[in-house]
């Protein structure tokens, strides 16, 4: 997952060295967060316009999670 998440992250940035991801244990609820940074100049990048480009990929990833019977988050930090 975090794998995916860093190629979908560097596709979209213009410095991808920039990228940075954490992953927190799960939750209480079993939901596992994924933080997401990027350089700043990128960040309106990964947000889009009115946050769609983080909505998309945010689906993205819980689609995939699903496939894995996982529960995940995305956080843009």
């Amino acid at each position: 997952m975090k794998e995916l998440l860093l190629l979908i992250a560097q596709g979209l940035v213009s410095n991808p060295d920039a990228v940075n991801i954490t992953v927190d244990e799960p939750d209480e609820e079993g939901v596992t967060v994924y933080h997401l940074s990027v350089a700043q100049e990128d960040m309106g990048r990964v947000i889009g316009k009115q946050g769609r480009i983080a909505k998309a990929i945010r689906v993205v990833m819980r689609s995939a999670a699903s496939r894995n019977d996982e529960k995940i988050s995305v956080e843009i930090e």
